[in-house]
C-alpha cells in the first residue's frame, strides 16, 4: 500500500489561456450545431470528422448509424497487433507461420501460401498498405491462437474503448452476419490505433514490394489513394463490399492539427475520396489546435518510502491539444490532476495512475491518463532499513 505520497505539482497551469472557445463536445451525441447546415459527405450515408488528441467532434452525419464496416475492421486488427509488439509479446522481425486457414482467405490479399513464413512487419505492411486478408488472418492466429479466440479479443477490446453499436464477427471484414459498426466509433477505433505514432509508417506508405528479388515478389500499392493525392493523409483504411459499398477511415496531419475523417456507404471510390478531401478542406480552413503537452511528458512524480524506487515520473498516456476556431480570442483553460491513491505495490510501466483534466468554465471539456513512466517493485527489508537510518540522521 502506498505509505507516503508527495503531489509536486498540485494543479498544472497552462502557459496559454483560451476563451470564447469554441463548445465543440467530446462525443458526438452533442455535435456542432453547424453540422446539418454544411453541404459535406453528401455521397455517403453517413460520416464523421474529428479532431484526433480531442476527439471534438467537427461535423458529422448520421454518425451513430449501424452499417457494416469492410476493411476497416482492420484497423481494430491493427490495433490489437500494436498493442501485442508494445507489450513486447511480438516483435516485428520474427516470423509467422501462415496457416492453410489464413492462406485459405478471398478477397483483397497478398496471396499468403500455406506454409510459408513472413515477418510481423511484411505481414503488418500487407494488412496496412494492400488490406490483406490472409495476412489479417495469419496475424489474427500468430496473436491469439486461432481467429476466433482474436475475434473475442476484438470485441473485448470494442467494450474497453466503449463502443456500443460495434460487433466483430471475423479479423478481415469480409461479409458476416452481425458484423457491424458506426461512422463514430470507426473514429474512436483510429483514435486509439494512433497513439501507436508508428502505425503512420505502414499506412503512409503508397508502394512497395513484399518478397522482394523472389519469384513470387508482390507488389503492394495502397488501397487509400488519398495518401499520394492529399497533402498531410498518412492513413488509415479503406473498405469495400457489396453491402457495405464505399467506406473510409482516413487521417491526416497539417499545421500541427491532426485530424480523423470517416465515410461509410459512398458510392464509389471517387465519390468516397471526393467526400472525404472536402471534410479535411473544411477542418483545416476553419479549425487550428493549441498543443498542450507531448505525449509521455512528465507532468508530475510519485515518491514512496516502501518503493524500490523512491522516485518515478508520471507521464501522459496521449498528446493533449485544444481546438479552437481560427482567429478566435482564447483565454480562460486550466488543467487539474486526479491522482489515485489507493495503489499497491508492485505496479507495472504504463499502469493508469490518475487523469489529466483540461477545464474551461469549471467544466471538463477532456481528459487524458496519467500513467507511471517505469516498473515500481516493493522495496527491500534492506532499503527500508536504510531509508529508516537516513530518515533519523536527518532530523
Amino acid at each position: 500500500m502506498v505509505n507516503r505520497l508527495l503531489l509536486i505539482m498540485a494543479n498544472v497551469l497552462l502557459l496559454t489561456c483560451f476563451s470564447g472557445y469554441l463548445n465543440i463536445h467530446a462525443s458526438h451525441h452533442q455535435p456542432v450545431s453547424e453540422s446539418a447546415s454544411l453541404d459535406l459527405a453528401e455521397n455517403s450515408k453517413s460520416a464523421i470528422l474529428i479532431e484526433r488528441d480531442t476527439g471534438k467532434v467537427l461535423f458529422e452525419k448520421n454518425a451513430d448509424e449501424s452499417l457494416p464496416p469492410a476493411s476497416m475492421t482492420k484497423i481494430m486488427t491493427m490495433l490489437l497487433i500494436m498493442e501485442a509488439l508494445d507489450k513486447g509479446e511480438i516483435t516485428l522481425e520474427e516470423t509467422v507461420r501462415v496457416s492453410e486457414n489464413a492462406a485459405s482467405m478471398g478477397g483483397s490479399q497478398i496471396f499468403l501460401e500455406a506454409g510459408e513464413e513472413m515477418t510481423v512487419n511484411d505481414l503488418l505492411k500487407g494488412i496496412a498498405v494492400a488490406s490483406g486478408n490472409d495476412a489479417s488472418v495469419a496475424m489474427a492466429e500468430k496473436i491469439a491462437g486461432s481467429e476466433k479466440a482474436f475475434v473475442e479479443l476484438m470485441n473485448k477490446k470494442a467494450k474497453e474503448l466503449g463502443l456500443k453499436n460495434t460487433v466483430f464477427q471475423n479479423a478481415t471484414g469480409l461479409p458476416a452476419e452481425n458484423h457491424t459498426s458506426t461512422a463514430a466509433e470507426m473514429a474512436t477505433m483510429a483514435k486509439a490505433l494512433l497513439k501507436y505514432e508508428n502505425i503512420t509508417d505502414y499506412t503512409s506508405i503508397y508502394e512497395d514490394y513484399l518478397r522482394e528479388g523472389k519469384e513470387n515478389e508482390f507488389w503492394l500499392v495502397n488501397t487509400n489513394k488519398l495518401v499520394k493525392f492529399y497533402d498531410g493523409v498518412d492513413g488509415l483504411k479503406t473498405g469495400f463490399t457489396n453491402e457495405a459499398k464505399y467506406c473510409l477511415t482516413a487521417t491526416a496531419e497539417k499545421e500541427g492539427m491532426r485530424v480523423i475523417a470517416v465515410v461509410m456507404g459512398a458510392g464509389s471510390t471517387k465519390e468516397r475520396n471526393s467526400d472525404v478531401s472536402q471534410m479535411l478542406d473544411y477542418a483545416y480552413s476553419k479549425y487550428a489546435t493549441k498543443p498542450l503537452f507531448e505525449k509521455n511528458q512528465s507532468i508530475t512524480s510519485f515518491e514512496w518510502l516502501k518503493a524500490d524506487k523512491q522516485n518515478v515520473d508520471i507521464i501522459t498516456n496521449d498528446s493533449i491539444s485544444i481546438v479552437h476556431q481560427k482567429g478566435e480570442d482564447l483565454s480562460g483553460i486550466e488543467t487539474k490532476m486526479k491522482i489515485n491513491q489507493n495503489i499497491s505495490l508492485p505496479i507495472k510501466k504504463g499502469t493508469t495512475v490518475g487523469k489529466l483534466q483540461v477545464m474551461q468554465g469549471g467544466k471538463v471539456i477532456s481528459e487524458t491518463d496519467l500513467v507511471l513512466s517505469e516498473d515500481m517493485k516493493k522495496a527491500s527489508t534492506f532499503q527500508l532499513w536504510k531509508r529508516t537510518w537516513r530518515s533519523l540522521f536527518s532530523l
